[in-house]
């Protein structure tokens, strides 16, 4: 699994303009192959900034799937022009959560 990590910074003042069109962008990345699960928030300290954390299968589900289909298009015209400055986009590898091991608080046995 790879989790794609980007910081949104959002056009001061359209806050609620962006959550509702991305709210209409999420089936589009929702349906293509390789899509795990996303979650956005809102960062407490910079309300204009917002954080997405994507989980796609593989790296290539993210940058060569999604990203060269149709309907990136359509994600990119939703999305795009509310960044100010246009976000970096990093891809990560799990080593340690909820989406590696059980949400027990511990690390398997042996670790340490």
């Amino acid at each position: 699994m790879i989790v794609e990590h980007a910081l949104l910074p959002v056009r001061p003042g359209s806050a609620a303009a962006f959550e509702a069109a991305f709210a209409q962008a999420y089936p589009i990345v929702a349906g293509m192959p390789g899509f795990g699960g996303l979650s956005l928030s809102r960062c407490v300290e910079r309300p204009d900034t917002y954080l997405l954390l994507v989980r796609w299968e593989r790296l290539s589900d993210h940058t060569e799937g999604f990203r060269g289909s149709p309907e990136y298009q359509r994600w990119r015209a939703l999305l795009h022009h509310f960044y100010e400055p246009f976000p970096v986009v990093e891809h990560f590898t799990p080593v340690i959560g909820d989406d590696v091991f059980p949400a027990t608080g511990a690390l398997p046995s042996g670790d340490k």
